[in-house]
């Protein structure tokens, strides 16, 4: 905690370069993270140069993470976090449905809940992002600090953290969530995801259904030199009455590829994207390859 709040004084710039020797430190040091890495680019049908500059940033996700978390209240992201798209957000929110804000582990993720919360949370209620409580105790203590920030609230990956999303949702809120995160035991299915079986959420898709929200897709992009983020809306995935979890978590699958393949070099590629929830013993993915 000592050292997150020191690196949160940093400007943004330093905090970035400093990732960036760490992210490429990973790549040289790790050949597990560089197998890894390159099978889930592979998997992609893209190569080394066209994601090339994603282990820097995987580095300054790292280190921009005690800036975003642990700065003071009073030091907004103002015009550090530009948008691109936001008319789609007004007219989702004019139609007082709810929203469902789906971004993949891309760019920034966590300044789209920010920069939502700043511009919209005085207006439409606060952004309710998922979250999955870490083990180790300091860094439930960060999580825990960074989402009391004003205009965020958390909800568990639970029945009781589903239930707070749907209510949230019939209130007209927006909530946010990341479809290419593996989810618990029994709260996804196995699709393709890129051509490999992945462990896949169902959430978004039933959320959707089940209270008529508007799915958005976002990312926030990471600029050079620490010039801060543009977050990017686009429209999000219809999924038609009727179908099937397997079929709507293939749809947003489909949804988060198109959209990682529009800036590859901010991609997550080093997430284990194909692991098995912990209580399942087999694995479809491995059985597939």
């Amino acid at each position: 905690m000592f050292l997150f709040r020191l690196l949160s004084y940093l400007p943004l710039g330093v905090l970035h370069g400093l990732g960036a020797v760490v992210g490429w430190l990973n790549w040289l040091l790790s050949p597990s993270y560089r197998a890894l890495f390159k099978g889930n680019v592979a998997l992609a049908g893209l190569d080394l140069r066209q994601t090339r500059g994603a282990i820097a940033h995987a580095g300054r996700m790292l280190f921009e993470m005690p800036w975003l978390w642990l700065r003071p209240a009073h030091r907004a992201l103002g015009q550090r976090a530009r948008w691109e798209g936001v008319e789609l957000i007004d007219s989702a929110l004019a139609q007082g449905r709810g929203v469902v804000f789906m971004t993949p582990h891309m760019g920034s993720f966590e300044v789209t809940a920010q920069a939502y919360a700043e511009r919209y949370a005085a207006t439409h209620g606060p952004i309710t992002v998922l979250f999955r409580p870490a083990h180790q105790a300091w860094v439930r203590e960060l999580v825990d600090v960074s989402r009391g920030r004003a205009g965020l609230a958390t909800a568990p990956a639970t029945l009781a953290g589903v239930r707070q999303m749907i209510r949230a949702l019939r209130r007209g809120e927006t909530i946010g969530l990341l479809p290419d995160q593996v989810p618990p035991q029994g709260m996804g299915v196995w699709v393709p995801f890129f051509g490999r079986p992945a462990y896949t959420m169902t959430l978004g898709a039933r959320l959707l259904q089940q209270t008529g929200a508007v799915p958005l897709l976002a990312w926030g992009e990471r600029l050079p030199w620490g010039r801060g983020f543009v977050v990017h809306v686009r429209p999000g995935p219809e999924i038609p009455p009727g179908s099937s979890p397997e079929c709507a978590a293939q749809i947003i699958n489909q949804a988060m590829e198109a959209l990682i393949r529009l800036a590859p070099e901010q991609y997550l590629w080093g997430y284990k994207r194909y692991k098995a929830p912990r209580a399942l013993e087999t694995d479809p993915a491995k059985n597939a390859s």
